[in-house]
Formats: structure tokens, C-alpha cells, sequence
């Protein structure tokens, strides 16, 4: 076993930008942030508007992990995404017309009108179906690292969680299990400084990455509002857990924007605390270092933005005209009624591209 034992703190790399991106691939990374943050806020509206049953939930702030963390995964890995995770989605495939058309309970959603909110998973890109109980999703994710490892086949699993879930006895348990087996499997926690309404301080005496040793495998601290700092822990991870070297657990350093919920004020947040996050909005940050790192122009960051904005406002629309679902729906699925394996995810980087047989080019 390599040395598990130490907490590599990646918040303030210099040189994440010799990862292997294409100029392509930075537009990707950005276009999906611009996409998850754009959808949302258009949801959001249909919330107020009263098409929207329920709460709404949202991960403004938080776009950077999940596309930073998905893109980096090939067709035939496996994902367990969480609720304010939409970026994963966008990267493995999902559109925004059917995020909305699931939060509104229309036909066109994703579980095809069964519930509205996030709790789906396109089984046909390879993504496990979410439910609220944190972190139950890693379980899932382990499961499948150990099919993978039984099989002897090169494909990895990755789950997301908030840092309250390490609270949590499921949580050791998954992570006990997969370091005890070696699986591959990359464990992301978002650390958005607040479970619900409680701050770090009263969450936790010992910083969750640090737990990584005492399982076995390694810790990773990143600054999780820099898309190609987590494209750059992620890569590793995963790499890592391709070539038989275990779990990684990367913590993502953020924070949570927005309440838990549309209806959660976030009164118990300091104003300075925001204002402060606020000024490293990873979007905003990731925009700025297109232009001045990677010879984009400001037209053409702006261009992404807008065509992005077209695209979300033409599939709000086109999830407004998706029927409700007949009410025969309710009675199916409800127990299983056969086998249907998980199907492969879109897998945007160039590095799958340059080859077809699903492994790293």
C-alpha cells in the first residue's frame, strides 16, 4: 500500500493549469457552470411562479465540484449524484429541459413525472437514482467500485456527499468498506460550511479529509470553487482507482450560496461570511482566468453565457409544454419487475474522445 496517511492540501495549487485540458475542454467546464447555474435560477423562478410543487433546492456556488469532479470520468463509470450536483448531470448527458420538466412533475422529467424534485438518476447514463437520506448514496457507489473490482474491470465509481453526512454511521461504513477492500472508488464531500444550519465548528472536532488515514487510503483538500483545481484531484483519484490503488476521499472546500432549501432563509449565515464567498463565485473566477490564462477573448466567454442562456430559456419552455403523466404511472415500478444494467454516460473530455475503446487515451 502506498502511504495512505497523508492529507494533501491542494486549496492554493499554482500549477493546476498544466493539467491535460484542451482549450475545448475549458470551454466545456465553463459552458457546464454557466448551464448548472443558469437552470437553476430558471427553476428557481418556476418555483416562485407556482409551477413547482414542494421546496426547491438548489447548488449556487457549488458548480465548480460537480462538473470539475464528473468530467474527468469515462463512459463506463458510474456515478451517484447528489442534489446539488446538477453540473454532474449536465456533463454525463441529462439536459435542462428534463431537470425542470422533473421539479415541475411533468412527463418529460426524468422519472417521467413520478416525483418533483432531484431525486433522479438517469439509469441510462450510468447514474444511480438519489433519495434524501445522507450519505446512503456512498453505499451504492461502494457496491458497484466492489462489482467493478470482482470483475477485474477498469471503471470507477464516484459519489458525492455534504461534509454533515460524515456525521453519519453509513458514511464510516462505506468509507470502512471500500478502504478495507481497495475499491475504486472516488468519494467527493462538499464542505459548503453548513449542515442545514449548523456551521464546522459544531459539525466536526477533526477535519473530515484527515478521517481518509484512518481508513486506509488517501485525503485530498481542494479549493472547491476552482473547476480545475477538482478536475485536477479528481483525475488522480480516479486514475488511481483505475490502476488497482484504492479510494480517494476530496474534500471540497465552498460554500452554500443559497438556504438548504427555497424555503430556508439562511438568517443563521454572517452577512460577512456570504460577501466574502461571494467575491470567489467560481464562475466568476473561472471566466476571469479563460481570459487572462488561456488566450480566450471577453466576446467569447460572453458568447458562451449567452448561448447558454438561449439554450435554458428554449428548454424551459419546452418542459412547460411536456404533459402531466397519466396517473396509471403511479402503480409502476413500484416493485421491481426485471433486470435492467446501468447504460454508459456521456464523457465530454477530450482525453475519451481520442480514443473509442473506454479507456484513457
Amino acid at each position: 500500500m502506498s502511504d495512505a496517511s497523508a492529507v494533501v492540501d491542494q486549496r492554493r495549487r499554482p500549477d493546476v493549469a498544466h493539467m491535460p485540458l484542451t482549450r475545448e475542454d475549458r470551454a466545456k467546464l465553463f459552458r457546464y457552470m454557466v448551464m448548472m447555474r443558469a437552470s437553476e435560477e430558471r427553476a428557481l423562478t418556476l418555483y416562485k411562479q407556482g409551477k413547482v410543487p414542494g421546496s426547491f433546492y438548489d447548488g449556487r456556488g457549488q458548480e465548480a465540484i460537480s462538473v470539475g469532479a464528473a468530467f474527468v470520468l469515462g463512459p463506463r463509470d458510474r456515478t451517484c449524484i447528489l442534489h446539488r450536483d446538477l453540473g454532474a448531470h449536465f456533463v454525463r448527458g441529462v439536459t435542462p429541459d428534463r431537470y425542470m420538466a422533473n421539479y415541475m412533475g411533468r412527463s418529460g422529467g426524468v422519472t417521467g413525472g413520478k416525483e418533483g424534485n432531484m431525486h433522479f438518476g438517469d439509469r441510462r447514463l450510468g447514474s444511480v437514482g438519489m433519495v434524501s437520506m445522507l450519505p446512503d448514496m456512498a453505499q451504492p457507489a461502494v457496491g458497484m467500485a466492489l462489482a467493478f473490482k470482482m470483475r477485474g474491470e477498469p471503471r470507477v465509481a464516484m459519489t458525492f456527499f455534504g461534509e454533515g453526512s460524515t456525521a453519519n454511521g453509513q458514511w464510516h461504513e462505506a468509507m470502512n468498506f471500500a478502504g478495507i477492500h481497495r475499491l475504486p472508488i472516488v468519494f467527493v464531500l462538499e464542505n459548503n460550511q453548513f449542515a442545514y444550519s449548523t456551521p464546522n465548528r459544531l459539525e466536526f472536532a477533526v477535519d473530515p479529509v484527515k478521517r481518509a488515514e484512518s481508513y486506509g487510503f488517501d485525503g485530498v483538500k481542494v479549493d472547491g470553487n476552482d473547476v480545475e483545481a477538482v478536475f485536477d484531484a479528481a483525475s488522480q483519484a480516479v486514475d488511481r482507482a483505475r490502476e488497482g490503488g484504492g479510494p480517494t476521499l476530496i474534500e471540497c472546500e465552498t460554500m452554500r450560496m443559497h438556504g438548504h432549501g427555497a424555503h430556508d432563509d439562511m438568517s443563521y449565515v454572517p452577512p460577512e461570511m456570504l460577501e466574502e464567498w461571494r467575491a470567489r463565485d467560481p464562475i466568476e473566477l473561472y471566466a476571469e482566468r479563460l481570459v487572462s490564462q488561456h488566450g480566450f477573448s471577453r466576446d467569447e466567454v460572453d458568447e458562451i453565457r449567452e448561448e447558454v442562456r438561449r439554450q435554458v430559456d428554449e428548454c424551459a419552455e419546452k418542459a412547460l409544454a411536456s404533459p402531466m403523466p397519466e396517473p396509471d404511472l403511479a402503480l409502476e415500478g413500484v416493485f421491481a419487475e426485471g433486470f435492467e444494467a446501468l447504460g454508459d454516460g456521456e464523457a465530454p473530455w477530450s482525453r475519451w474522445s481520442a480514443n473509442g475503446n473506454g479507456r484513457p487515451a
